[in-house]
This record gives C-alpha cells, structure tokens and sequence, in this order.
C-alpha cells in the first residue's frame, strides 16, 4: 500500500500537520509558563496522529482504486479541512 499525495493533498497534509505542530508548541509553552508539565500534551499528540493523520493517509492511499478519480478525493479534502478547522479552534482558544 503506497501513499501517494497529489500537489493539493500534499499542501493539505502540511496544513495539517503544521496546525498539529503549532498547537504542540502553544499548549507546551503554556504549561511551561504555567510551569507545570502535563503527560497529557504528549498523549494528546499521539491520539490526534492516530485518529486525524492516519485516516487521511488511509484515504490518500485508496486514491489508485478510485475509478472516478474524485470521490477520494473530495473526502480526503472534507477530512482535511474539518482537521484544519479543528485546529484553528483548539490554537485560538489556547491563546484567548
């Protein structure tokens, strides 16, 4: 099973994993300014790799079997920018 990213997807993986990494470093700087170091920041890391990036990496590996060549596509491009979405929430009400 071979991943494989069109130039789109490929800018939708780094959104997401770029908000995923952002949200680390905002939610670490918080607890360290708190000074207070949780294990639940790590593990949260962990559980999203698994429930968010897994599935989208699942789906653009199942892009070869699609005949149409977009209804893959489109969901990979919906989970994308619901994980996205997520994120930007989950960053601005660290901040606020």
């Amino acid at each position: 099973m071979a991943v494989t990213f069109t130039g789109w997807m490929l800018y939708a993986m780094w959104g997401v994993l770029g908000l995923m990494a952002l949200d680390f470093l905002v939610g670490m700087f918080k607890s360290l300014k708190a000074k207070k170091i949780d294990h639940h920041l790590v593990l949260g890391v962990l559980k999203d790799l698994l429930y968010y990036v897994f599935p989208l990496l699942m789906l653009s590996s199942l892009t070869a079997l699609d005949s149409t060549g977009w209804i893959v596509k489109t969901g990979f491009f919906v989970g994308a920018v619901g994980v996205i979405w997520k994120y930007l929430m989950d960053i601005k009400s660290k901040i606020l």
